[in-house]
């Protein structure tokens, strides 16, 4: 689940414009108007004269976006610049009064669907650092899904983070981070160009860093994997402070996660921010 609108669009219906369509003031060219700003975000988009007939007929215009399916949109994107527009197309409709309820509906919809959105007004949706890493998540498990070998790294990797609900002991901690760096490690050596090995290496071959200390960031966090005993080798006992500690695998993880774009040429990071 990444939290998109598109994945619930089924649920707009009784949630958004079922009730907007109840109030007082919509008027009864409600959907003639909605179903013109609508087929903006469609994949397959009716002929000139299929939208004259739609959009010039109520009842016809209304049944049309009531049966418009998730699959029939062309993007998560596409589909929130239509939310928008029709607040304005709502507010030319009826002023103030329908827009408004139509906010509270979205507000109330994106709260009760757990999406990755802030709504802001007048009626602006903006992708919250959740939603983000989510969608990080989401897009490097098909990332790796389609390589046998990043597939094995990635399975390893959450089979060790599912194992910690038996036992957080710092030795399955250690086994986290040790699976997520083996994984990063993998990603960087697919990297094009990149015929080196460990992290540390790869790091100095790729061309992805804005800035000298955000790869000295990567590397130092790798050393950390292989000077702390028992990660990656048997380390320097003197050099650890403390136990590792499951704050240590969440901060680590989410930490090593954020390098993922750096590492892989098979993520697109506008795509992470605005959904698909």
């Amino acid at each position: 689940m990444r939290g998109e609108f598109i994945e619930v669009w089924s649920e707009t219906w009784r949630e958004i414009w079922g009730k907007l369509a109840l109030q007082k003031t919509a008027p009864s060219d409600l959907f003639c108007e909605l179903y013109d700003e609508l087929i903006s975000a469609l994949k397959v988009k009716p002929s000139v004269q299929q939208l004259a007939e739609i959009t010039n007929d109520p009842e016809r215009s209304e049944e049309a976006f009531a049966n418009t399916k998730a699959e029939d949109i062309s993007s998560e994107w596409a589909l929130i610049d239509f939310l928008e527009s029709a607040y304005e197309t709502l507010d030319d409709l009826d002023g103030d009064s329908l827009a408004n309820h139509y906010f509270n509906l979205l507000e109330e919809f994106v709260e009760k669907f757990n999406l990755r959105y802030d709504l802001r007004r007048p009626c602006t949706f903006c992708p919250t650092l959740p939603g983000i890493f989510v969608s990080l998540m989401c897009d490097l498990r098909k990332v790796t899904s389609q390589d046998i070998y990043l597939n094995n790294h990635m399975k390893d990797f959450e089979n060790s983070i599912r194992d910690l609900r038996i036992d957080c002991s710092d030795t399955r901690i250690k086994t986290c981070i040790q699976k997520q760096v083996n994984l990063l490690e993998a990603m960087g050596r697919l990297y094009p160009g990149v015929k080196e090995k460990t992290i540390s290496k790869i790091c100095d071959q790729l061309g992805t860093w804005p800035h000298e200390t955000i790869k000295e960031a990567m590397k130092s966090l790798y050393r950390f994997t292989c000077d702390y005993p028992g990660i990656r080798h048997s380390g320097t006992g003197k050099n650890a402070t403390r136990e590792i500690e499951m704050r240590d695998m969440i901060a680590v993880s989410i930490l090593l996660t954020g390098f993922v774009p750096y590492l892989t040429n098979k993520l697109d990071a506008e795509v992470l921010y605005r959904g698909r």
